[in-house]
């Protein structure tokens, strides 16, 4: 159901979220028009209910469609989980400050719930700026989902974190969750410090 795929692009100016790609997404269904099509079909009926659930998981118009609720740094060698609480306040998250050991492989794990339509296109990017320089952006297509009860998990492809005495420090984040109709459904900003060690204060 999901395109797991991680494409990065050179640094620019810009700091949104690019829409650049000359790509137009069909027009969006709700999920009521997606379940009446092809009714009679009973194969098809069988394989959209696979798809798509029974239906949408809440249904007040105040409940936002998607819900980023975690973002987790998975590092087999971290001492300690580390993980992000999104739905908590976002100005203190944005003057909390995590940690890697230089060089250490990591993954970031998005974890988020859709309840009550089809959303496609998610994308995660990242801008990282060190010394209020941008330095790097990356984008990853997390695909396309539909409404369920349980939160769903994205992981990006393993990487390895910064190493040697030039690129010890902290470098500021700031993450956007989008999809192809360019809905934001969250922006956030945090603080990723690169150490010799774990336990290293400096």
């Amino acid at each position: 159901m999901s395109e797991h795929e991680a494409v990065t692009h050179e640094v620019d100016d810009d700091d949104e979220v690019d829409s650049k790609v000359n790509y137009k997404p069909p027009p969006q269904k709700s999920m009521q028009e997606i379940q009446e099509m092809d009714k009679d079909d009973e194969s098809l009926a069988k394989y959209k209910k696979s798809l798509l659930g029974e239906g949408p998981v809440v249904a007040e118009p105040s409940v936002p469609n998607v819900t980023v609720t975690r973002l987790t740094l998975v590092c087999e060698t971290a001492p300690a989980p580390i993980t992000m609480d999104l739905t908590q306040d976002l100005d203190k998250l944005k003057k909390t400050t995590f940690v890697l050991k230089e060089g250490c492989e990591y993954r970031v794990k998005i974890s988020f719930k859709v309840c009550k339509e089809i959303v496609s296109g998610l994308k995660y990017v990242q801008h990282t700026y060190r010394t209020g320089v941008k330095v790097a952006k990356a984008t990853f297509m997390v695909g396309s989902y539909g409404p369920r009860a349980e939160e769903y998990e994205f992981l990006t492809p393993l990487e390895e974190a910064p190493k040697g005495m030039l690129s010890r420090g902290t470098y500021h984040n700031k993450s956007f969750f989008t999809d192809d109709d360019n809905h934001n459904h969250l922006t956030w900003e945090w603080n990723l410090s690169i150490r010799k060690e774990w336990d290293d204060a400096s």
